[in-house]
């Protein structure tokens, strides 16, 4: 999609830039970390505390050559973002942040299945993996109910990394969610 927008309903869709990196980290971190992000049902405030991303994390994910950070706009304003990363025969979705106050309102299915659209039309790609820490029950049931599936397989918690957060628990770990795509 490049810059161009697309509208869905009330959201519109373009691929960030570096301009939008200011408004980006914090819309990311709220949706985590911190007081801000209980307002909302996905956060990780419990299990980790310190920071989500920063501005050089997001940046990487800009101008990575076969990665985008999709930013989703209502009005006008940014409400949620997400990254899809092309990998092969798969696109990868991760940092997935849509505003505390607008969660279990449809706006996530909403923005799932337009990332979904989006990699199999750009890319080609046949299966949509990311990866969800192990113990986030209700997320993964989230993402179950949209048609992904567990796959039992592991990677740890990048312990003692604070770019990652300052984990409240040592038994961490990402668990690889996967979907075929139609």
């Amino acid at each position: 999609m490049d810059t161009a927008r697309r509208a869905a309903g009330e959201l519109s869709y373009r691929d960030a830039t570096e301009a939008d990196i200011e408004a980006l980290v914090p819309l990311i971190e709220s949706a985590y970390r911190g007081d801000a992000s209980r307002a909302g049902w996905t956060t990780e405030a419990d299990i980790l505390q310190g920071q989500r991303t920063d501005p050089e994390g997001v940046r990487a994910v800009i101008t990575t050559p076969g990665s985008k950070l999709l930013t989703v706009e209502r009005d006008g304003a940014l409400v949620a973002c997400c990254q899809l990363e092309h990998r092969g025969d798969a696109a990868y979705f991760g940092m997935f942040a849509v505003s505390p106050a607008l969660q279990g309102a449809g706006l996530g299915k909403q923005i799932i299945a337009e990332a979904e659209r989006l990699v199999r039309t750009e890319w080609g790609v046949g299966e949509m993996h990311m990866t969800v820490i192990s113990v986030r029950d209700e997320l993964i049931a989230f993402y179950e109910r949209r048609g992904y599936r567990r796959t039992g397989r592991m990677t740890p918690f990048p312990y003692g990394d604070e770019r990652f957060g300052l984990p409240q628990r040592d038994d961490l770990q990402f668990e690889l969610l996967v979907k075929e795509l139609g």
